[in-house]
């Protein structure tokens, strides 16, 4: 199943420049981004605009404390289907999406698995009652690995912008 490849968006030094603030401080204000870039606030702005229409900038999120919030145990599952047809993915898919516990998914390769979930959770009762009650349910789930997170070493959400020209 090949997905259609996606038409790059070219953008020059001064976006590069807007996305690395926006990804620092997505709760900048237009004329603080306009100041931080050498802008004024209007091309600022237009600049943004045209970054979100072109699909660059997806959307501006929160990021919050989960310790803080009581959610202190991340784990990182391998996942084992007992088919590879594009209806299991889908429908598995389509599953893990619906669990609000589940923060990253992902079709992989190289490993015995072919998915790996980041799922953070309060502690290990509600990992457990996670696993067994949700993830192992899942039609065509065959096989399951569990990792904890033990400390975060890199916890990062801006992306590499240097390598574009």
């Amino acid at each position: 199943m090949a997905d259609k490849q996606k038409e790059l968006v070219r953008i020059d030094k001064m976006d590069r420049k807007i996305l690395e603030y926006l990804q620092k401080d997505g709760s900048l204000t237009n004329q603080q981004l306009a100041d931080k870039v050498g802008l004024s606030p209007s091309p600022c702005l237009r600049r943004v605009r045209a970054l979100e229409e072109g699909g660059i900038i997806v959307r501006t999120v929160t990021i919050l404390d989960h310790k803080k919030l009581g959610l202190a145990l991340t784990a990182i599952i391998l996942i084992g289907m007992d088919s590879h047809t594009p209806e299991r993915f889908a429908a598995f898919e389509e599953q893990v999406g619906e669990y609000p516990e589940v923060q990253e998914c992902y079709l992989i390769t190289g490993q015995s698995a072919d998915y790996m979930l980041k799922v953070v959770v309060p502690d290990m009762d509600h990992y457990h009652h996670f696993l067994l009650n949700h993830i192992t349910r899942i039609p065509g789930v065959s096989g399951v690995h569990s990792s904890f997170v033990l400390r975060r070493v890199i916890d990062n959400t801006t992306l590499p912008l240097g390598y574009l020209s």
